[in-house]
């Protein structure tokens, strides 16, 4: 019974590169990232286009690693009879033996390399299998997420709709505050070319706009948490957050009008006057931040404290809260009194007053201004600089400017630029 069938397929392999190197190539070069696709399956494109994923013609685990049958060339099928598989079979068994004979090891079993050659071959083809059920699951996870997508981006909506007013005015709030927090640097950056009508205005239009957003809210309970009160009645999950971050940036807000107070006040800062203006700024910082981790408590402690969950579950969940808060609230606390007490001393920590035999050892120029020395100050590097440029050059590093010996300590983070932190104290 012989029966044979050939199918052959003529390409051409050297007018048509490969499906891997054309995905590769598309992908280095950005060319096979097409915008229809895009829409249609943006995960699924993105997958592929990062290289995760292989194009997937047939839709199968079985194909997503590309088989061999996929390329150019000639392609054999040939039906073997029983008869003529059996005359074979000897044919390669009495081939083993011989060979088997001539070689080192005469008792060898010829079913032995072909046993090991068949395991060799079918791990290889098991590891394949397996990478390609992996990226398969992660096509359809990403197939499934695009499913969802959409719908989520319409409860999104929906939820923008229901609390519209509240997310414009974080919005707002939150520009407002990142503008101001730009405009206090810079003018604190000015030193003594800084102009006190600009700072007046700038003062007046801080205070209007704390005023205003607290007047818009005057029936709400955004004034009960900066005394330290809990509101009347247990907020929403969404209408707690809304407080404490209206009340968070309102803080930041006024102390941005006293830090403005201390550069209208500091204004002509020169030396010693100068280096008390950032320890000034830091101080009020620090406090700050110790006022603003204190202030989500009592909206949190009434949200907590909600009967309806049950006194035991309510009174836990309370307790753990003030037990997490309680911890934030001692670093602020140490942080706070230690800028307290590098105000108080009046001595600096990376070195002392230059005499006027060591200024005019060195020339009398000072290296980071290019001018003559103004109340300079002797580094324990043995540098000397101005008072004003050293100082300055400090807020932010902790070496020489010349030799780069280290020189300041590490401590606290100075705040004597007029930044404010940018992250919000939610809980």
């Amino acid at each position: 019974m012989d029966a044979q069938v050939q199918q052959q397929q003529q390409a051409a392999p050297q007018q048509q590169p490969p499906p891997a190197a054309a995905a590769a190539a598309g992908r280095r070069y950005g060319v096979h990232f097409s915008a229809s696709s895009f829409i249609q399956a943006p995960l699924s494109a993105l997958l592929e286009y990062s290289g995760i994923l292989r194009a997937d013609p047939g839709g199968g685990p079985h194909q997503v690693g590309g088989g061999g049958g996929g390329g150019g060339g000639e392609v054999s099928i040939r039906i073997v009879g029983s008869g003529e598989a059996a005359g074979a079979a000897s044919e390669r068994g009495e081939e083993g033996v011989v060979e088997d004979e001539a070689g080192a090891a005469p008792q060898a079993n010829p079913s032995t390399s072909a046993a090991a050659a068949a395991t060799a071959g079918g791990g290889e083809a098991g590891r394949e299998s397996s990478s390609s059920y992996q990226r398969y699951d992660i096509q359809q996870v990403a197939r499934w997420v695009e499913q969802i997508l959409p719908f989520s981006l319409l409860l999104l909506v929906v939820f923008i709709r229901q609390h519209l007013q509240g997310f414009f005015v974080t919005i707002w709030i939150a520009a407002v505050m990142f503008k101001s927090n730009d405009i206090l640097r810079k003018q604190t950056a000015l030193k003594g070319e800084r102009k006190m009508s600009v700072l007046v205005g700038i003062t007046i239009l801080f205070v209007v706009h704390v005023f205003g957003v607290y007047w818009c809210y005057k029936n709400g309970d955004l004034v009960r948490p900066l005394v330290a009160l809990a509101p009347k009645e247990i907020p929403p999950f969404w209408h707690a957050i809304f407080i404490i971050l209206v009340n968070d940036t309102m803080v930041r807000q006024t102390a941005m009008i006293i830090k403005c107070m201390l550069l209208m006040y500091y204004k002509n800062s020169k030396g010693r006057s100068y280096r008390r203006q950032g320890q000034m700024l830091t101080v009020v910082e620090y406090f700050l931040l110790l006022y603003r981790a204190l202030l989500p408590a009592p909206v949190w402690y009434r949200f907590f404290l909600n009967k309806e969950y049950g006194s035991l579950f309510s009174s836990l969940t309370t307790g753990l809260y003030l037990t997490f808060k309680l911890t934030s609230v001692v670093e602020k606390v140490q942080s706070f009194l230690t800028a307290l007490r590098a105000l108080s001393h009046k001595d600096f920590h990376y070195g002392s007053y230059a005499t006027s035999e060591q200024v005019s050892a060195t020339g009398d120029m000072c290296a980071i201004c290019q001018e003559k020395m103004h109340t300079p100050i002797l580094l324990r590097c043995k540098h000397i600089f101005c008072e004003d440029c050293v100082s300055e050059w400090f807020e932010r590093e902790r070496t020489c400017p010349l030799c780069r010996a280290l020189v300041k300590p590490a401590d606290l983070r100075s705040f004597g630029d007029g930044s404010t932190s940018l992250f919000f104290q939610l809980f």
